[in-house]
């Protein structure tokens, strides 16, 4: 069967607005879960961020991977011991983190934008002391909280045509300190400081859903607030959501839980009347694009 180029071109045409409205906007983008060890969603991915680059926005990527982390601790044969369902980071740990994600996650993930057209440059919240952590429990090691944030380097990394990738790898208050952060904290904080349109937290999950099992497309933070005291938000999802509800108490204009499993979830969410997941704001939409 042909390809009905008029669809494609109308879908165009109808993005228009989202184009115009996205202009100059920075959104930060956490990636993460399955698609980071698919060859294929990965390519998508760097495709779709290139897109949006392309388009004249300025995308942000912050990364995890806890997948690869687990299989090198295998490999050396390092035991994880865990409070609370939490891994506690020694010295020997954090170590293979910071090896892992700011070597070999992080460099795939550049190379993959790189491969698609891009330009990428990958850092870590130790670059130009970029993330400062302080324990975030102290029975957990070197597991940090973000405490202080300096992201002009990442203001000037995309200002020159560049996109970030950033590893949630942070430096401490204390000299030679190195912390592991939670990917989706270190997303909220440096979106917050950039004062960021858009916070997109890429899951496996389809975004938040109500005790029916259907995806709230919409929340304002006190109705999330309700949602988790009542139980419906729960387990592995509160934390996204809370993570949500501080990056816009910090300014991002809003934050938006969606399932990174989805083909071109990003551009859905961004370009398209429908959306792709979970959008928490505390402000009106602006109908119409911003003027210069």
């Amino acid at each position: 069967m042909d390809r009905d180029w008029t669809a494609t071109a109308r879908t165009l045409s109808e993005a228009l607005p989202y184009l115009q409205r996205y202009t100059d906007a920075v959104v930060v983008v956490k990636f993460g879960g399955n698609a980071m060890g698919d060859d294929d969603a990965m390519a998508e991915f760097a495709r779709d961020i290139v897109l949006m680059k392309q388009v004249g926005m300025n995308p942000v990527v912050v990364h995890g991977g806890g997948p690869m982390i687990n299989d090198m601790l295998k490999k050396l044969g390092i035991q994880s011991e865990f409070v609370r369902g939490k891994r506690v980071t020694d010295k020997a740990t954090v170590e293979v983190v910071e090896m892992i994600l700011s070597g070999l996650v992080n460099k795939r993930i550049v190379q993959a934008i790189n491969d698609q057209g891009g330009r990428a440059v990958g850092i870590s919240g130790k670059d130009d002391d970029l993330m400062v952590c302080e324990p975030d429990d102290p029975e957990l090691g070197f597991v940090g909280k973000p405490v202080e944030m300096n992201v002009q380097v990442i203001r000037d990394l995309y200002s020159a045509g560049i996109i970030p990738v950033i590893a949630p790898v942070a430096t401490g208050v204390k000299d030679n300190e190195t912390f592991n952060v939670n990917g989706d904290t270190a997303a909220g904080a440096i979106a917050g400081a950039l004062q960021a349109d858009r916070l997109l937290l890429l899951t496996d999950v389809a975004g938040v859903k109500n005790k029916a099992g259907d995806v709230i497309t919409q929340m304002s933070p006190e109705e999330v607030q309700a949602l988790i005291e009542d139980g419906t938000i729960s387990g592995g999802m509160i934390p996204k959501v809370e993570t949500a509800l501080q990056a816009v108490k910090e300014g991002v204009r809003a934050a938006v839980i969606l399932d990174g499993r989805r083909p071109n979830a990003c551009l859905l969410e961004l370009f398209t009347e429908h959306g792709a997941g979970s959008i928490i704001r505390s402000t009106t939409p602006r109908v119409k694009p911003r003027r210069r």
